[in-house]
């Protein structure tokens, strides 16, 4: 895995942006935070992430939602999708799979076992990238 990853993190609670930054800043992720609707699309399209890590209950819109309006960008609709909650209800953990996302954690978690699905799902998307270059060299 390249210095070059980046990941989105997008929580409304400072502590847990600053904590989860650092600790991906530590094992080579290039960290790029944000915490209201319009930063977080607008950063995401900016920066293109390999990785959104986001909340679900969060003001103005939330994560939910912004996963669904993520999964319509055209450059971003691939990025793997992580939603971080402390949210425990089922039909809420079921809503926020079915937005698109690609994975669900619940907090609190080990950063070691959130560096590890974080990896997994990066390799997947390296996996993915790999498989579209050869199906576009295969067409020309």
């Amino acid at each position: 895995m390249s210095k070059e990853q980046k990941i989105l993190q997008v929580d409304n609670e400072q502590d847990i942006l600053e904590f989860l930054s650092y600790n991906f800043s530590k094992n080579i992720f290039d960290v790029f935070k944000a915490n209201n609707w319009l930063e977080r699309i607008i950063k995401a399209e900016l920066e293109l992430p390999h990785l959104i890590i986001s909340a679900i209950l969060m003001p103005e819109m939330d994560g939910i939602e912004m996963c669904k309006t993520i999964r319509k960008i055209p450059n971003l609709k691939q990025v793997p999708f992580l939603f971080l909650s402390a949210v425990s209800d089922d039909y809420k953990v079921l809503h926020a799979r079915l937005s698109g996302a690609d994975q669900f954690v619940s907090k609190p978690i080990k950063f070691e076992y959130l560096l590890k699905i974080v990896n997994e799902l990066l390799e997947g998307e390296e996996i993915n990238m790999q498989t579209k270059k050869i199906k576009c060299n295969a067409i020309n």
